[in-house]
């Protein structure tokens, strides 16, 4: 009700904000941006209204002191005081952008001020957002939704169910990022997710295992990073609660206190006892949240996760009460329950996918550089190479339970696209060769250093970017580094800009990228990377759009794309090339293609003959469309990857191809019965073992469908 929100902001926030929004757009303090003249009173056709910059509020009628609307803007102008008065009387409260992390009253988009959150538990607030989604659905103007971060619905098993039973024929994805081992609730009625876990298997399928302790070793003994990456991410989340997210955490602390104020056995545990048991759990929770429903039983895997969270606690701050923590435990599974509980239980779930984003993905991920190419949305860096035996049995789990999920390999949220990564993953293969070229660079580099700055983390992390990004210049490097460097919030940040270190930082890049020699350095190591990490493109787009599961192709994703985390894959794409490209393909070989793979045909010729084949054999690869391992014999067994789509196409794309060098060395491939046509090339084969040097030799990647 909005007395019981009304009670919980007073009790939150104080006095100041009771029946009053808190709007932190000012520049400055409110007194300060009220003396200057920024605030000014102005007529509007309807009345009254507030403008400060770009900003326009509405002024109350009933705050007025007359119905004559000039004699109020005379009576008010130039008089910061009348000005002050008046603005009291209205039902928000005008603050400076820096009180928000602190103080702010509603929920809101992560930390993004000016996105309120909707109660879309609220059957009239779900049905006026929704009318024009539903409208289109029920026209068929589109065939499906994508619903972006779920996790910070109240209930997103319900949200599932109401969008469901007004678009029965729809298709739904929800954007829910999964955790390592974690599945979609199998009670929402969706198709399933967007596909992150899926673009992270597939970087960790295409890294070599042996280069994981070389790497780790070079990136402890360059950077001085000896943290794992789990007490990263823990660090980082505690860090967002206590700034970015400090309001929000600062209503759970307000509503966990009346839940203890009810039990005599609680009641004298202190504000700041539990708002600090409140951050340990929310920092030790290993997925984004958990989805307890007041009143029913719990899910086996919430209440592993919930005890796990609070064991992790008790290990990390044995100074905490345990009976506080168990309290809260008890609290999130239901032994203790009432209104206040169902409302902190709420609240609290909805609060730790925010900080998980916030911590893991814009913090942690710009801190723990070992490999970045792993440090995706929905990933964990830590975690290292993927056996093909570990893919295959996702995949077949998929075609079992989610057959129309999405399947992705870039978003507008990927930190890089995915011809960044898939050249990235090649590093694993020549652990040696990367760490002299990384010494080799720092110490020409040296002389561009002031003091001690860069940190050498951000300098790991530029070599890095100019390898996978190559070519890239300067205008897109230096918006980038300043932004990694904001986002690890170690020397600077958003809130707190460090002049010193990012003209530092501006100086060493435009330094280094001066340096024709360097330059030269740089352009020779990436540029025996580039077509072996084309080859990983092309398998990635390859298995993208054959897997189980609904192929989600990023524009501009057809031709190669490397580009970093927005705005840099913001950029217009080029939609006339693409026309003029695709009207080529049907009269050239794949020969010709791969001769022009620098026009990106290759890829445009993988995403086109593959959906065709798509959408020629539906049954193959549509829900119910069976997926069978293919294996292959010989001593490069390990580098070929194949699989069997409804006994009727069949996939084969190689994977680490800098070891394998072109060599199969007599390896083959198992086919099915029959006869095979490669949609690449135009060649039929017949069944059993099959060369894989032959397979593979006029394109890199095959698609086969059966004659």
């Amino acid at each position: 009700s909005d007395t019981t929100r009304t009670s919980q902001n007073k009790a939150a926030n104080g006095e100041k904000l009771r029946d009053t929004v808190l709007m932190p757009i000012l520049g400055d303090h409110y007194g300060r941006a009220l003396d200057s003249g920024d605030l000014t009173l102005e007529r509007d056709p309807e009345g009254l209204v507030l403008r400060y910059f770009e900003h326009e509020l509405p002024i109350d009628p009933e705050s007025l002191d007359s119905g004559d609307l000039d004699l109020e803007l005379a009576r008010v102008a130039g008089d910061p005081e009348a000005l002050h008065a008046l603005l009291e009387r209205q039902h928000y409260r005008l603050a400076s952008w820096r009180t928000a992390g602190h103080e702010l009253d509603y929920r809101r988009f992560f930390d993004v001020n000016s996105l309120a959150a909707l109660r879309m538990e609220d059957e009239n607030v779900f049905r006026q957002t929704h009318d024009l989604i539903l409208g289109w659905l029920s026209t068929g103007v589109i065939d499906g939704v994508r619903v972006d971060h779920p996790d910070g619905l109240r209930d997103p098993r319900e949200y599932c169910r109401r969008l469901r039973e007004a678009a029965p024929g729809a298709w739904i994805v929800v954007e829910k990022i999964l955790g390592p081992g974690e599945r979609l609730p199998p009670d929402w009625p969706v198709a399933g997710t967007t596909g992150y876990e899926f673009l992270n298997r597939l970087a960790s399928l295409y890294l070599d295992s042996r280069g994981e302790e070389p790497l780790t070793q070079l990136y402890v003994d360059f950077t001085g990073v000896e943290e794992p990456w789990e007490e990263i991410a823990y660090r980082s989340k505690k860090l967002v609660l206590r700034d970015l997210l400090a309001s929000d955490l600062r209503r759970l602390t307000a509503g966990f206190v009346r839940v203890c104020e009810d039990n005599r056995h609680y009641r004298d545990f202190t504000r700041d006892d539990i708002g600090m048991v409140l951050a340990e759990f929310i920092a030790c929770l290993a997925v984004y949240r958990t989805y307890v429903r007041p009143g029913e039983e719990p899910s086996p895997a919430d209440r592993g996760r919930i005890g796990l969270a609070a064991a992790e606690v008790t290990r990390r701050r044995p100074d905490l009460d345990r009976e506080l923590v168990d309290f809260l435990v008890a609290v999130l599974l239901g032994t203790h329950s009432g209104p206040n509980e169902a409302e902190l239980v709420a609240r609290l779930q909805q609060t730790t996918g925010a900080v998980a984003a916030k911590g893991v993905e814009d913090t942690a991920f710009y801190i723990y550089n070992r490999l970045v190419a792993l440090n995706e949305v929905g990933g964990d860096p830590g975690r290292f190479a993927l056996a093909p035996a570990d893919f295959h049995a996702a995949a077949a789990d998929a075609a079992a339970v989610n057959p129309a999920a999405m399947n992705t390999t870039s978003t507008h949220d990927t930190k890089r696209s995915e011809d960044v990564r898939a050249r990235l993953v090649l590093l694993s293969e020549v652990p040696e060769r990367w760490a002299e070229a990384v010494h080799r660079w720092s110490a020409r580099n040296h002389r561009h250093r002031t003091g001690e700055l860069p940190d050498r983390n951000l300098e790991y992390l530029l070599y890095q970017t100019l390898v996978g990004a190559h070519p890239i210049g300067l205008d897109r490097v230096l918006p980038y580094l300043e932004k990694a460097a904001r986002e690890a919030k170690i020397f600077t940040s958003w809130t707190a800009v460090d002049q010193l270190y990012e003209g530092a930082i501006r100086h060493f890049a435009e330094a280094a990228l001066a340096d024709t020699e360097f330059r030269a350095d740089i352009e020779s190591f990436a540029g025996a990377l580039v077509g072996p990490g084309r080859v990983n493109s092309l398998a990635w787009k390859l298995l993208t759009l054959t897997v189980p599961g609904v192929p989600d192709l990023y524009q501009g994703s057809e031709l190669w794309d490397l580009t970093l985390v927005d705005p840099d894959n913001r950029t217009p794409v080029d939609f006339e090339l693409r026309r003029r490209l695709l009207g080529e393909l049907d009269r050239i070989a794949c020969e010709e293609a791969w001769a022009r793979a620098d026009e990106g045909l290759p890829k445009l010729l993988v995403v086109r003959r593959a959906l065709q084949l798509r959408r020629r054999r539906p049954a193959s690869y549509g829900p119910g469309g069976s997926y069978r391992e293919l294996r292959a014999r010989g001593s490069r067994a390990a580098h070929a990857l194949a699989f069997l789509r409804g006994e009727e196409a069949v996939t084969v794309v190689p994977r680490l191809v800098l070891g394998l060098a072109g060599d199969w060395q007599g390896t083959e491939l198992e086919l099915p019965p029959g006869r095979w046509r490669n949609e690449f090339t135009g060649e039929v084969c017949g069944g059993g073992g099959m060369p894989l040097a032959e397979l593979l030799a006029r394109f890199p990647v095959a698609l086969l469908a059966r004659v």
